[in-house]
């Protein structure tokens, strides 16, 4: 048995947000400064810009991380490569190169609380069960429930890769379960787009996560040449049928 004090049960410490094995703390000042450090400390307070950790209580599921992002452990907990086979490792190999994900997602089992490494990005927590399945835009992945699956998603055509500023593969996961994700954008910005039978066009890859079900095209932004000249957009991504899109409020990388 063990006990853990001075960090839910500090003041400076607020859970954000818990679904299924995941909770979420949020630092509310950085204490940890120096003179030559705290003007940027005061303003990144001022400004929202704070520490995040995922805790993962293994007494609620198996989870599966991102390589490299635990920080430390608690009581039973042991970690294991997730691997079934000699095929299951193929996979994750060729997953993980076309993905630019680690080939290797470390799982953890037991029945301890795994903490992972602290982040300054945003913590958003997706019941993946609500999407059917959900394509995440590149690096959102942090953990999920080993429940999950995973696997590579590929563009429905090539034009989508290259014209589009995507990659021409992205990393889709499916089943029942939590999934645990790093977005430059809080919860609170991200515009959700539900589709019934619908199409949705962006100008730009601020679409960081789309159900498994849509289709993924690029397209003309007018019927023609002249039009998409005359219109100023030229190429735009195209998301066509029945599902949901999460779209930030800026490309990604600018914010």
């Amino acid at each position: 048995m063990f006990y853990i004090n001075n960090l839910t049960n500090n003041d400076d410490v607020k859970t954000i947000a818990s679904l299924g094995a995941f909770s979420v703390i949020e630092y509310q000042r950085d204490l940890s400064v120096m003179p030559s450090t705290a003007q940027t400390a005061y303003y990144c307070n001022a400004m929202n810009v704070r520490k995040r950790q995922v805790l993962c209580d293994l007494r609620q599921s198996n989870v599966t991380v991102q390589a490299g992002a635990m920080q430390w452990s608690a009581g039973n907990v042991n970690a294991t490569t997730g691997i079934k086979g000699v095929g299951d490792l193929l996979g994750k190999a060729v997953r993980g190169k076309v993905t630019g994900e680690s080939a290797i997602k470390p799982e953890y089992t037991g029945d301890g609380l795994l903490v992972l490494e602290p982040t300054y990005k945003h913590i958003l927590l997706v019941d993946v069960a609500e999407w059917g399945s959900i394509v995440l835009d590149d690096g959102l992945f942090l953990a999920c429930e080993s429940s999950l699956q995973q696997k590579a998603i590929m563009r429905t055509n090539v034009s989508s890769a290259v014209a589009g500023g995507e990659g021409l593969f992205n990393l889709g996961v499916s089943g029942k379960g939590i999934l645990c994700l790093e977005s430059y954008c809080p919860k609170e910005e991200l515009v959700e787009v539900v589709l019934q039978n619908d199409v949705l066009k962006v100008d730009g890859n601020m679409a960081i996560a789309w159900s498994g079900s849509l289709e993924f095209t690029v397209e003309r932004s007018g019927k023609t040449l002249l039009g998409s000249a005359a219109s100023g957009e030229g190429l735009v991504n195209v998301y066509r049928g029945t599902g949901k899109v999460l779209l930030a409020p800026v490309r990604a990388g600018m914010a």
